[in-house]
């Protein structure tokens, strides 16, 4: 922009983190220490899972670039920031991240364990859905042509499946893959996997089967309580996917299409036999005569009044979120048989009552309805954790082009994100910690883009005092100490809150 007095271009003001959050009231000195304390202790955590100890402290560094004051966290932005100019420091970096074959599955198991030390509830959720990352080219693992959440349209992209557990006290990720299209599997692709570094191994899965293969490899390590399980109806129109969940016991409640057809009250079968033209019938059928299903969304439209119900989904900071809620038992339709008897949950929006939405659960038929309507709520942990990670611990800030990268990188994000909730459980724990009110763990801050139920708001998930907590550091003298020996006694000086400095390494 040009000044109309003498034509220099004006200073731009300071970008604000990626998150766009405005600075919340900053932590006193005492809170800082404790925050650099608890750093020191979770990467601790992680000691014991890498075989060598350079890897061990370039897993310490890159956290601690995830959660520095950087507009952009990729390897040059944190070495710069945290280092300086040094070009081995960043080749060390980029090796470790894009091509050193360290496991990912010890790494994933102890996320799962401390989430389950910190957050673990037998009523808990698991929630699926799939996040979209722009991409330019053609050179990246698995991009290609699909639709991008992130951008709303078909793009150019890498998609991604990601679980992230959610209970009373908080929601973390534990477990993220990267979906690879089915073109990929072609014998025209057969030089970009070998580029890409995709396992040999690897075949095409839809994404509800990976969210299932996750699902059993998550029971099958048994580190995390829940019950539940939810997703969106791009999961929910998939009934193997729940038909799945059900062979493993646990209760989901997903969203599913309206048109998705049920019957009432399950049809007669007519088992195989002799057929009217002489024919015989190897396979059971519908009997004759009995009722065609119906699609939900014209169920729904037939109930009477009273079958609705006004219920409170979740209780925010501006009041409690409500909606019309309607229960009925429904037969669903599997290879045109019937199927399973289901819960089928209707919510129909107050602001709009031609907006109604339809979830299928394999919960028993003694389930409260207010379970019904508390797990209808809860799907929004993972978009607001996927919002948290991509603003706040560059879920997205990546540059690189393989598969292992790729999970890499995406495993140092969620450990990112998992210190950031664990700081918000030691600052709730601590009396007179908090600067301000917390929100409720059901809060939404993604509500306000979606379409009111009955109100509409903001609210930060975080409470102020640890939903910024990023490191800031000048560059070091010691270039050669470990992250680790490093943060171990200067860290309380340079741990901040948004756009804090704290002193100088």
């Amino acid at each position: 922009m040009k000044s109309k007095r003498n034509g220099s271009r004006r200073r731009r003001p300071a970008l604000p983190p990626p998150s766009g959050r405005a600075p919340g009231q900053p932590l006193s000195q005492q809170d800082i220490d404790a925050s650099a304390d608890e750093l020191v202790t979770f990467l601790q955590r992680w000691a014991d899972l890498w075989p060598r100890r350079e890897q061990r402290d370039w897993s310490a560094f890159y956290l601690c670039g995830q959660l520095a004051t950087l507009e952009r966290k990729t390897i040059e932005p944190m070495v710069l920031a945290l280092k300086g100019p040094d070009e081995n420091a960043m080749r060390g970096l980029q090796q470790f991240i894009s091509q050193s074959h360290w496991a990912v599955d010890p790494k994933r198991e102890r996320l799962q364990q401390l989430v389950s030390g910190w957050l673990g509830e037998p009523g808990a959720v698991l929630i699926f859905d799939g996040s979209g990352f722009p991409k330019q080219g053609t050179h990246s693992a698995g991009v290609a042509p699909q639709y991008c959440g992130a951008l709303g349209k078909i793009a150019n992209c890498q998609e991604g499946v990601f679980v992230v557990y959610a209970s009373s006290r908080g929601y973390a990720f534990v477990d993220g893959r990267l979906y690879v299209p089915d073109r990929w599997f072609g014998g025209d692709y057969a030089l970009r996997r070998k580029a890409c570094r995709i396992p040999a191994d690897l075949r095409f899965q839809t994404e509800p089967e990976m969210a299932l293969a996750m699902l059993v490899e998550i029971l099958a390590a048994g580190h995390l309580p829940f019950r539940w399980i939810t997703a969106d109806e791009h999961f929910g129109e998939n009934p193997a996917f729940l038909d799945g969940i059900a062979a493993t016991g646990k209760w989901y409640q997903v969203e599913v299409p309206v048109d998705t057809r049920v019957w009432l009250h399950t049809p007669a079968i007519q088992p195989p036999g002799p057929g009217l033209m002489g024919r015989p019938r190897t396979r059971p059928r519908v009997a004759p005569g009995a009722p065609h299903p119906i699609e939900l969304q014209a169920l729904a439209a037939q109930l009477p009044r009273s079958t609705w119900q006004r219920c409170t989904i979740k209780e925010g900071s501006r009041g409690p979120l409500e909606a019309d809620f309607a229960w009925v038992r429904v037969t669903t339709v599997r290879d045109s048989l019937p199927g399973p008897r289901l819960w089928a949950t209707f919510r129909r929006s107050l602001a709009d009552p031609t907006e109604v939405k339809c979830f299928l659960s394999n919960a028993p038929a003694h389930c409260p309805h207010t379970e019904l309507v508390r797990v209808t709520g809860l799907r929004w942990p993972i978009e607001t954790a996927i919002e948290e990670g991509k603003g706040e611990v560059g879920l997205d800030h990546y540059e690189v082009r393989s598969w292992l990268g790729w999970h890499h990188h995406m495993v140092q994000s969620f450990m990112a994100h998992l210190y950031l909730m664990r700081l918000r459980l030691v600052f709730k724990k601590k009396p007179g910690a908090d600067h301000g009110p917390s929100a409720p763990v059901d809060c939404p801050r993604h509500w306000a883009a979606r379409r009111p139920l009955a109100r509409s708001g903001r609210v930060d998930p975080l409470p102020p005092a640890a939903q910024s907590c990023r490191l800031s550091f000048a560059p070091q003298a010691h270039a050669h100490s470990t992250p680790t020996q490093a943060l171990k006694l200067p860290i309380s000086r340079n741990l901040g809150v948004m756009d804090q400095s704290l002193g100088v390494m």
